[in-house]
């Protein structure tokens, strides 16, 4: 699905995401360093040129560019391909960098980690193989401990389709870039964070067959994203197997797992409902998300000023466009589940007692383990504040999630949050 790109100022229209097949996650960019995302412009401000102002017409910012030469940079989405329905998470990236910088910045985007695995793309952009990438540090806690911390907290946030998933990215944004050891994770590694800490979508469990009241967990095979996520299903009496996504799909068709524990929209694309057609969900707390980051090499720090702004800037745009999409991709997977006879069910109370209170002790253990004691409540803080602007810019829920495919609108568009979450969060760290 095409999308067009929205700028920081003036905003293009953009065509909101609804539950089409077409629609799913997309991602952006934004730039920064530890610390604050100056730093490395700052030292080479008089060679790197003069930069353009925040919200600049886009005459200001072709003549901020009109004397550097042409860049092309290498970035590695998560999509498996352009026509994948996760395309737009490379697409749209690429497409709002060239055109804010009027084709001076060509994006040439290399798709299924082609050239590094979640694994090994810290080490392809740290020496240059790639210069911007999604990455996975939530599968390496005990490299990224801080960014673990934040991760597991958000077990402890209240869920809903769309104003619950809206608040828990915002809030998570925010704590990244409020948590200095989670800055100092990447510049640890030479990597510059660039969307520090993206939430995604929230976590269910899909399974074939229903999974709803305690006594279904017992012994259940379930399919987990990360040791904390493992943790909460070993405590209400799944046993947790540890598997990489690609492998999911056929371990449920044989019955090797019974559930996959994770987001709904990488599963509308891998047919995941069709073996496995029944969603569980929290209404309340929930699960420890495998969250992830859009961060850059160092080779990004050698880009000119006027550069890292056309990529920075683009976060409104990344922001928005992916949380349309991931939410978007719920009302899909809610019409697949129930079109292959299965159910879409909120877990029984004392499931969600159970769960909640497991999250708040995880959390603060996680927490305390990673020397970042503070974390749950700066998260839980930033919830309430942007819960409170969410709900403002009339971002709610329509109905019960089994019915979202009804009330959700296909014209739904959160370019207002990300212009909101970036002018409070993001510009104190735009490159200057």
């Amino acid at each position: 699905m095409h999308r067009t790109p929205a700028t920081i100022a003036p905003p293009l229209a953009r065509r909101g995401a609804g539950p089409g097949i077409a629609l799913l996650a997309a991602a952006g960019l934004l730039a920064g360093c530890a610390g604050g995302a100056g730093g490395a412009a700052d030292q080479g401000s008089a060679e790197a040129g003069a930069g353009f102002a925040f919200g600049a017409a886009q005459s200001e910012v072709d003549a901020a560019l009109a004397e550097l030469d042409p860049v092309t940079i290498t970035y590695q989405p998560s999509a498996t391909s352009a026509e994948s329905i996760l395309g737009p998470n490379g697409t749209d990236i690429a497409e709002a960098i060239e055109t804010r910088s009027g084709g001076k910045i060509t994006v040439d985007v290399v798709w299924g980690q082609a050239i590094a695995s979640y694994a090994e793309i810290d080490d392809a952009l740290a020496d240059g193989r790639v210069d911007l990438a999604y990455t996975l540090p939530s599968y390496a806690p005990t490299e990224y401990p801080a960014f673990d911390a934040i991760s597991t907290a958000m077990s402890t946030l209240s869920s809903s389709p769309v104003s619950g998933d809206l608040t828990t990215n915002a809030a998570g944004v925010q704590a990244g870039w409020d948590t200095p050891e989670v800055l100092a994770e990447f510049a640890d590694k030479d990597l510059v964070p660039l969307i520090p800490l993206l939430a995604s979508g929230g976590y269910s469990t899909m399974c074939s067959e229903a999974l709803t009241g305690r006594a279904d967990w017992q012994g259940t095979q379930m399919r987990i994203g990360s040791a904390a996520a493992g943790e909460q299903a070993t405590e209400l009496g799944a046993s947790p197997v540890s598997l990489s996504f690609p492998e999911t799909y056929e371990a449920l068709q044989r019955g090797t797992v019974d559930c996959d524990l994770g987001q709904l929209a990488p599963n509308v694309e891998a047919g995941t409902f069709e073996v496995a057609p029944h969603i569980g969900y929290t209404t309340e707390a929930g699960f420890s998300r495998a969250a992830g980051a859009y961060v850059a090499g160092q080779t990004y720090s050698e880009l000119p000023l006027a550069y890292q702004q056309v990529i920075f800037d683009s976060m409104a745009t990344a922001f928005s466009t992916m949380t349309e999409l991931v939410i978007g991709a719920k009302a899909v997977a809610v019409e697949q589940a129930l079109a292959a006879g299965g159910s879409v069910r909120p877990f029984d109370a004392d499931v969600q007692s159970a769960i909640a209170e497991h999250a708040g002790q995880l959390s603060t253990r996680t927490a305390e383990d990673a020397g970042v004691p503070e974390v749950p409540a700066r998260l839980d803080e930033a919830a309430q504040a942007w819960a409170e602007q969410v709900e403002e810019l009339g971002h709610t829920d329509g109905g019960e999630f089994t019915r979202m495919p009804e009330w959700y609108s296909e014209d739904a568009s959160y370019d207002d949050l990300g212009a909101a979450l970036f002018e409070q969060t993001m510009l104190p760290h735009r490159p200057h």
